[in-house]
């Protein structure tokens, strides 16, 4: 038989399945156009269990391969595919493995109980994995309910990893993870790694007795950042907490950069918009709003910066309370898209849209329609919570800037000496944060020069560094100028209501 007749064979073979497919080709050919469609629409862009199993990993008994039961996650059978996310998030964290590699042989973080909140994905796995490797215990949940990758998360509770999170999960759930995390007979934290705040609130709240074994609080969110200062200020934190979102190598990438980046991702992924033309409200002016601003600017939309009216075709919130509220809802365009880049859901006033006269329509993952009685649509994406790690990925070079500072941050507050750290609010030393910025270095393959003595003597510098004082920022201006009007139009007055 040649070659040429097999390959008509087959061809004519495929095209009667296609044509009269038999009833185990129906369901096979139904199974794959499902899950493409679902994960045409995956918020994280990565595995996506196709089953139909709805019942809550609350319900569920699951082992993994060493036989600890220790963990609550979506489906620990994925672990398989959460460990080849990982290993490719570590290939653009050269950084972080080098801080792991560097250190691990001294193990800094040896007796160390670590609970941590963050968002859950292969990413912060690799910081997990690290802190684990420099000798610290984790126990881990997520500080978002969307932004869990599960097989992110199988990955880490069949490693031994004590994770309590899954993808979607309810309010209920969210505060119930918390809380397994930090109450187990048997183990104590004496360090927390938060992003939000939530779990520093939950063991306040709950726990207080805990904070007498913790050795320090380390916080990389403006949300959260805010909470720790309010507590400083009332006089009620009660051991030391080191502020990583300032450090100004991490809040120029992840804040900035990231933002920049990320917010298209969020929106592509969920919208299929063209923004060329759209006129879009950015609430907030901040690193956040900054990166944002640029993106959207570069893909030739017209840009307002606002912090009371965020009201046209796209309102983008960055961090506040009630910057949306029912009242600018009502006036909004149809087909408005409204989103959030801050980190919590305080931003957009969603609970007053589930009211009688409001029809919510789910067309796709993460993507509401509501509805107006007249007919009137608004986009509501992620529910009013964080869009880029709700509804796309963010870049693993900046996360691994971000990780490297948190990990700097608990080796830090976790071996000071007594005394040198009070109940209070601290930035990062900015030795460490230069630090941070010298090992990401090589992926730029960029090469630092070392001043001579000379040189040092001259400036009054030690040659080893900080080269920079504390308040020193790196921006090229303090205060929005001329040339932040560049490329963003900032007004009060700029979006006529329609």
């Amino acid at each position: 038989m040649s070659h040429e007749y097999l390959k008509f064979c087959i061809i004519k073979m495929i095209e009667m399945e296609l044509k009269f497919p038999t009833k185990t080709g129906r369901r096979s050919l139904s199974r794959s156009i499902s899950q493409s469609s679902t994960d045409s629409y995956s918020s994280a862009a990565s595995y996506t269990d196709s089953s139909d199993d709805e019942t809550s990993p609350r319900e569920k008994t699951q082992v993994n391969s060493k036989g600890s039961s220790d963990f609550c996650v979506k489906n620990i059978k994925q672990a398989e595919f959460g460990r080849r996310e990982i290993e490719i998030a570590e290939q653009d964290m050269s950084a972080l493995i080098s801080l792991r590699k560097r250190a691990q042989g001294e193990k800094p973080l040896a007796g160390a109980k670590v609970v941590g909140c963050t968002h859950i994905t292969a990413q912060t796995a690799v910081l997990i994995e690290t802190l684990v490797a420099l000798g610290a215990q984790c126990r881990w949940t997520a500080c978002n309910i969307y932004s869990t990758q599960n097989e992110v998360a199988a990955a880490l509770a069949e490693s031994g990893v004590s994770v309590f999170a899954w993808k979607g999960e309810s309010e209920d759930d969210f505060w119930w993870c918390i809380d397994r995390c930090v109450n187990v007979e048997g183990w104590q934290a004496n360090m927390i790694l938060d992003d939000g705040g939530d779990l520093t609130h939950w063991v306040y709240k709950k726990y207080p007795s805990v904070f007498k074994k913790v050795r320090g609080i380390v916080e990389e969110s403006v949300t959260g950042v805010h909470r720790l200062y309010q507590l400083s200020k009332a006089g009620k934190l009660c051991v030391p907490a080191m502020n990583v979102n300032d450090s100004v190598t991490k809040q120029k990438f992840d804040n900035l950069y990231c933002c920049r980046e990320s917010i298209l991702d969020g929106l592509k992924r969920t919208t299929d918009v063209m923004f060329g033309g759209k006129q879009v409200v950015v609430c907030g002016y901040g690193e956040v709003g900054k990166g944002c601003c640029s993106a959207l600017k570069a893909l030739g939309a017209i840009v307002c910066v606002t912090e009371i009216d965020p009201i046209y075709a796209l309102a983008l919130n960055c961090w506040n309370k009630n910057v949306v509220t029912r009242e600018h809802l009502d006036r909004m365009k149809n087909g408005c898209i409204v989103c959030n880049m801050g980190h919590s859901n305080t931003e957009i006033d969603v609970a007053s849209l589930r009211t009688p006269e409001l029809t919510w329509e789910r067309v796709r993952s993460q993507v509401d329609h509501v509805i107006w009685p007249d007919g009137k649509r608004v986009i509501l994406l992620a529910e009013g919570r964080l869009l880029n790690l709700s509804c796309s990925t963010v870049p693993s070079f900046v996360l691994s800037i971000t990780a490297t500072t948190q990990a700097l941050a608990l080796i830090e507050l976790y071996n000071a000496p007594e005394g040198r750290y009070k109940q209070d609010v601290y930035l990062l030393p900015k030795k460490m944060d230069e630090y941070v910025a010298s090992l990401h270095l090589p992926n730029f393959d960029a090469h630092l020069t070392e001043l001579s003595d000379e040189q040092a003597k001259y400036m009054g510098l030690n040659k080893n560094g900080p080269f920079k004082p504390n308040y020193y920022r790196y921006d090229r201006c303090s205060k929005t100028t001329h040339h932040d009007f560049d490329y963003v139009q900032y007004t009060h007055f700029y979006c006529n209501v329609v």
